[in-house]
Parts: structure tokens; C-alpha cells; sequence
């Protein structure tokens, strides 16, 4: 009997002009948690998919205790005690809990003695029996669109564990989570563990990793670099080995000077009486704006309110004096005011069109001639401009956006906005769910664009990230402004004094 419950070796998987698995390998063992790390497009999702049936290897094999096996599709997996649990949730929210967890395998019945139907009675009692085992006490019937992030994912993971699960893929698990919530999954994490469960643990967030992880292994450019204890590593080591060099600078040095207020906004109340309510701000001109607070603070309702996106009632919005009417978001991208949204993949992307069409998308206008031409050279330029500027990894404009690495589609929505050349650049949480290495890459385009003369507002949920790139921070709790830092005076504990104020 081997001592791993399952073994990838050998792996290599190429897409179009992608080499995105070379040799890799990975080894399980049973009840201990497994942190798989490496940049975005080092080839983690790959692999996972590969062991998972979504992709089929071009090489390689898996051995499940040792035993050779083939795996062709999720099914498959499932089958053999294999799960995952995807970064992008997929929850259907008008249905009952129990119809999502069950969904695709319902328990039937005979009726009459001969009509297969769906056997209601036993799916919930099962599923009451699944979320006692996540530590979840709820309705089985209750719709799962009642259930917040955290829960749903929970619901997830009960529905991962229903069969007889082996291993369990947790792919960022906790990108969309508060404290509270992250401690709550780790006690599942801990509970399936004691079962005997090996859990893929892929995350960006070193303190997670290093707390919860047995073992670590990293990879780089699709290649294995190698499987370490994790009570044996430390950030910088886990660093160096993912990005194939030294970061001696987490933050860019930054050269912008603010100048003079050009963004003002006044009492900002939103149609919402729970939301955002008489928020007042200003930008300087060169300045990047950080906005810190704890979820529910209402900052992204805020500025989707600025960008036109959700209604307020009341509110002026001023650029270098002028008055401004904002009502959808065309208003705010012809007075120059540009948001990349918080939801890379539910309101940021389009997935289904290449990398061009995402970065042109929003400039289309420049690029028609006669009226009705599409003038395709000059997006084609548009599209390599942006490539080398930002860096972007795709092999051409044509690649479908999908396919990129998490970093890469955030540059190229960045990219996107910045055909536009706007003067107010609102970031919401630019750097979610992307790896070290592109997060630096991120950060010195905010620097440079604000070096410029860009105004930067930035929502942030990590607190280093807010203190070393912003040169003040605007703190929010339940939806109002309470209080103004200064970027260099700004420390976790001054910042969490105003975004616990309460009324």
C-alpha cells in the first residue's frame, strides 16, 4: 500500500502557444493539507484540472494508492474520491440548499411503483447529516441565494464531501472571505483532516499557507521546484522559489507628488438606506487615494455609486470645479473617470473574447473610421502597446482572455481603461487572487500612472498593500467616512480604530 492516496507525475498539458505544464508532479497524503503555490500561470489550475478529468494530459500519469489509473472527466473523479471546490462559485440561489448539493445525482424513488421521481425526504436528510459534518446549522430547504459567500461555500464543500471524497481541491478559498469566516473554514479544513481527507490548499496568502499547510509544494513557468515541510519555511524562502528571485521590495518606490484637489465629492447618499450616506472626499491630482474598511463598510457600493452604477438620492460630483452628472457608467467614462470592478471574472471580463477585444472594448469609438470601418491595425497596436508596457503574458491578441493567468487579465483590464485616458482611476481590489510576482508588476503601474498625474482612488482588504502604496487613506465603516491617515502615518492599528466606529 503506498503512502500516498494519489500521485501526479510526469504531467505536461500544452494549450496554443502555451507550455502550461512541463514534467510536473504532485504527492498526497492522507488527512494533511497540502499548499500548492507558484505565480499565477505557473500552472496550478492546470494541474488540478488535469487531476480533476477537466483537461486531459498530454503526458504523465496519476496513481491512486499506488495504483495506475486514467481519469477522463469530473465524473470520473468524483468516482474516485476526488473534488474540487472552483475560486468562482457557481451556486444556482433559487433553489433549496439541499437541490444544490444534490444537484445532478438526486436520490429517486418509484411512485406508483414505476414513475422514477426525485425522493425529497431522503436528499434532505442527507443533506442535514452533510452540513452538521461542515459545521453548518441550517435549513436544508432554505434557498441557498439567502446564504451569504462564506455560507455558500461551505455548501460547497458539504457537497464536495457528500461521496466517498478522498481528496478535496480548495482553490482560493478564502479570496472572498472576512476573518471570521476564514476561521470558520479552517476548523472544516481541521475536521476533514481528522477523516483521513487530503486537502489541496491553493492560495496566495502566506500567512494561511504557513499556518495551515503540512507540506508545500511550489511551482514555476508549469515546472515542479519542489515539496518542502511547511513548518520549515518562511515567507521570503516561499517567495524566491515562486517568482526564481529575490524580492527585496514588496512596494515600488513611488515618485508622485500630489498637486492640487481636481475630484471632489459631497454629501453622497445612496438610494440604499443601508448603503453608503453623505460621504465626502477629494482627490488631489497625482495622489492615490487608499480606502480601507471591513466588509459591509459599503467602499465598493460607494464607488460604483461615483461610476454610476448604483442610484443615490442626493450628492455633488465635482472634476477641477465642474459640476458633473452621473448617471450610468457612459457618464463617468466620457467625463474621464474609469473603474476596474472588484469581479474579475463575473463583471470584469469577457471571457468568451480575446485578449484585443477586452482591452478595446471600452475605446471602440477611436478605432472606427468612416463611421462605420473598424480599423483593426490600430487595435492590433492598441493591444501590443499594451503587452509590452504592462507585460503582459498572452501569445497573441487573438488568445482567448480565459485562457491568461489571473495577473495577466488584470493588466489587461487595466489596459482597457487606460486606452481611454482617463484622469480618475478607481481600483477595486486590483491585486485579488493574483500571486506575489504580478502584484509588484500592478503596483508599479498604479505608481507610475499616478507619477503622471493620474488620481488614484484604490480599495484595498489587505492592509500592507493600502500602508505602502497609498499617500492617504480613507476609512469607511458602515457606510460612512470616518476619518482620513495619512499614507505615512498609517499603521493596522489606527486604521482599525476608524473602521470598527460604529454609530
Amino acid at each position: 500500500m503506498s503512502e500516498f492516496v494519489l500521485e501526479m507525475r510526469g504531467v505536461c498539458k500544452s494549450f496554443p502557444g502555451v507550455k502550461a505544464l512541463d514534467h510536473a508532479q504532485l504527492k498526497l497524503r492522507p488527512g494533511t493539507v497540502h499548499a500548492l503555490m507558484g505565480e499565477n500561470g505557473a500552472g496550478k489550475s492546470t494541474l488540478m484540472k488535469c487531476m480533476f478529468g477537466i483537461y486531459k494530459m498530454d503526458e504523465g500519469e496519476i496513481y491512486i494508492d499506488g495504483q495506475k489509473t486514467v481519469i477522463s472527466d469530473p465524473l470520473e473523479a468524483w468516482d474516485k474520491g476526488i473534488s474540487m471546490v472552483h475560486q468562482e462559485l457557481q451556486p444556482i440561489p433559487a433553489r433549496t440548499i439541499g437541490e444544490n448539493i444534490f444537484l445532478g445525482r438526486y436520490p429517486m424513488k418509484k411512485a406508483l411503483g414505476f414513475i422514477p421521481v426525485v425522493d425529497h425526504d431522503k436528499m434532505y436528510e442527507d443533506t442535514a447529516k452533510l452540513l452538521k459534518r461542515v459545521r453548518m446549522d441550517f435549513d436544508p430547504k432554505q434557498k441557498l441565494g439567502t446564504l451569504t459567500v462564506s455560507q455558500m461555500q461551505s455548501v460547497e464543500i458539504a457537497k464536495a464531501v457528500a461521496g466517498n471524497c478522498r481528496v478535496l481541491i480548495l482553490d482560493e478559498p478564502t479570496s472572498s472571505l472576512t476573518q471570521n469566516e476564514v476561521e470558520a473554514l479552517f476548523r472544516i479544513v481541521e475536521d476533514l483532516k481528522k477523516e483521513g481527507v487530503a486537502i489541496v490548499y491553493i492560495s496566495h496568502k502566506m500567512d494561511e499557507i504557513l499556518r495551515i499547510s503540512d507540506e508545500v509544494t511550489i511551482m514555476r513557468d508549469g515546472q515542479y521546484i519542489g515539496t518542502w515541510e511547511a513548518k520549515d519555511l518562511t515567507t521570503d524562502f516561499i517567495i524566491t522559489k515562486m517568482v526564481g528571485r529575490e524580492l527585496t521590495n514588496l512596494y515600488p518606490k513611488r515618485e508622485n507628488i500630489p498637486g492640487d484637489v481636481v475630484f471632489e465629492v459631497e454629501d453622497f447618499t445612496s438610494i440604499n438606506p443601508r448603503s453608503f450616506r453623505h460621504c465626502s472626499f477629494n482627490v488631489r491630482k497625482g495622489e492615490i487615494l487608499g480606502v480601507a474598511g471591513l466588509v459591509g463598510a459599503q467602499r465598493t457600493e460607494l464607488m460604483e455609486g461615483l461610476f454610476g452604477t448604483r442610484s443615490h438620492t442626493s450628492g455633488t460630483i465635482r472634476y477641477k470645479g465642474k459640476e458633473l452628472k452621473i448617471t450610468r457608467p457612459k457618464d463617468a467614462i466620457d467625463h474621464g473617470i474609469a473603474m476596474l470592478t472588484e469581479d474579475r471574472r463575473g463583471s470584469g471580463i469577457m471571457g468568451v473574447l480575446s485578449v484585443a477585444d477586452n482591452i478595446s472594448v471600452a475605446s471602440l469609438n477611436k478605432y472606427i473610421d468612416y463611421g462605420f470601418i473598424l480599423n483593426t491595425k490600430k487595435i492590433d497596436e492598441l493591444v501590443e502597446e499594451n503587452r509590452k508596457k504592462m507585460n503582459i503574458k498572452t501569445p497573441s491578441g487573438k488568445t482567448l482572455i480565459q485562457s491568461l493567468s489571473g495577473g495577466n487579465q488584470q493588466k489587461v483590464l487595466i489596459g482597457r481603461w487606460l486606452a481611454n485616458d482617463p484622469d480618475v482611476l478607481i481600483l477595486d481590489e486590483p491585486t485579488r487572487g493574483i500571486d506575489v510576482g504580478a502584484k509588484y508588476e500592478i503596483y508599479c503601474i498604479i505608481a507610475d500612472l499616478a507619477k503622471q498625474g493620474k488620481s488614484i482612488i484604490m480599495i484595498s482588504s489587505e492592509m500592507g498593500e493600502l500602508i505602502g502604496m497609498s499617500d492617504r487613506i480613507m476609512v469607511m465603516c458602515d457606510g460612512r467616512i470616518t476619518g482620513f491617515i495619512d499614507g505615512k502615518e498609517a499603521n493596522q492599528e489606527n486604521i482599525m480604530a476608524l473602521a470598527t466606529q460604529f454609530e
